[in-house]
């Protein structure tokens, strides 16, 4: 990496690999800034971002332009949309009361189906591509706070068939699916948001009732894994399996065969930034086998996460072709969902939601 070109190259490689946070409901300087300097691989947006359909088409369009002027290549526009206790998509877009409502009602197969075509349907049509859901942790008892209405139940069996619904209604009808949180915090006594559990489950029962619905995400062609910030002893005494290469690349990677995406949660999340700070933990997981690094908020965290990865790499503490097959997952991903994106049409948001006033796109 000789020269000026060569570096800002290199850093607009590593950018596909960060999915950020934005701080309001439009585009801000900070932002476009990082989209045009790093060429950042997605954003995923919260509350604070969505305000009713119509703005957010308009954020969306915003975005995916930017990124298409600067670089020709479109952003995953990810939000969290599990439907009841996590959904980001507030009414008029169409409210489901979530996994345990689901998982313990009449016709669960059926709902699991309409929530992952509606769900679809109403992304597509304000911009948004990805769907951090469905969560297939498979619970003992009462699930840890953070965790409650949130998984299908305590069958692994039930946990698996209706995961992969969802992920086929959501991928069919053009949603990329993230399947959650792996190798599972069913057991999870702490909430990694503020601190990091530790799940001393035994290896046989990992492999029985926590990848069973993984691997059914897995067979069903799940887009993404998004990777829980937890100690699993029996897996790795050290890492949370955010960092740890034993579950990312040992298990899930060269054990379970998947070649998809590796997305972590937060890294901002107290699990990981306590111990080992966002920069530290986004180069840990990459070289773990993670493909995308979430940085939720602050998006000085996310430029120190670049840089230290660009660091790395230039250093030889990192191969590029670590880099490059991730970023080739990325390619694969962005290349099967997001090839002929379209602008998000503003009369067809007023339609389907019934809004006032008349409509331009």
């Amino acid at each position: 990496m000789g020269t000026t070109l060569d570096l800002s190259e290199l850093k607009q490689k590593i950018g596909q690999l960060f999915m950020i946070g934005i701080p309001g409901p439009r585009l801000d300087r900070d932002t476009d800034a990082l989209i045009r300097e790093y060429n950042i691989g997605g954003v995923i947006l919260f509350s604070r971002n969505i305000q009713e359909p119509l703005q957010l088409t308009a954020l969306c369009r915003d975005l995916q332009e930017r990124a298409l002027k600067y670089h020709g290549t479109p952003l995953f526009l990810a939000v969290d949309q599990e439907g009841g206790p996590v959904a980001r998509l507030k009414e008029p877009f169409t409210v489901f009361p979530g996994n345990r409502a689901i998982g313990s009602g009449d016709y669960p197969e059926r709902r699991a189906d309409e929530f992952g075509r509606v769900t679809a349907r109403e992304m597509r049509l304000v911009g948004l591509n990805m769907d951090l859901a469905p969560v297939v942790d498979v619970p003992e008892g009462e699930p840890e706070r953070h965790l409650r209405g949130r998984t299908f139940g305590e069958d692994p069996e039930r946990v698996a068939r209706l995961g992969r619904i969802v992920i086929r209604a959501l991928q069919k009808n053009g949603v990329m699916a993230v399947a959650k949180h792996f190798p599972g915090l069913g057991r999870a006594e702490r909430d990694p948001h503020a601190e990091l559990p530790r799940i001393s489950q035994d290896l046989s029962e990992i492999r029985s009732v926590n990848l069973h619905p993984f691997r059914a995400a897995i067979k069903e062609g799940v887009c993404g894994i998004m990777t829980s910030h937890a100690l699993y002893p029996a897996l790795d005494p050290v890492c949370p399996a955010t960092l740890s290469p034993s579950v990312l690349t040992g298990l899930l990677r060269e054990e379970m065969e998947y070649d998809g995406l590796v997305l972590t949660d937060d890294l901002e999340m107290g699990a990981v930034a306590r111990g080992w700070g966002v920069a530290e933990g986004a180069a840990e997981a990459l070289e773990a086998g993670a493909d995308i690094l979430l940085v939720c908020k602050d998006q000085e965290r996310a430029r120190e996460g670049l840089e230290l990865v660009c660091n790395r790499v230039l250093q030889g503490r990192l191969s590029n072709e670590r880099l490059e097959i991730s970023r080739r997952r990325i390619i694969r991903a962005k290349e099967r969902f997001l090839s002929r994106w379209e602008p998000p049409s503003y009369s067809r948001v007023k339609q389907y939601f019934r809004l006032q006033g008349a409509g331009a796109g």
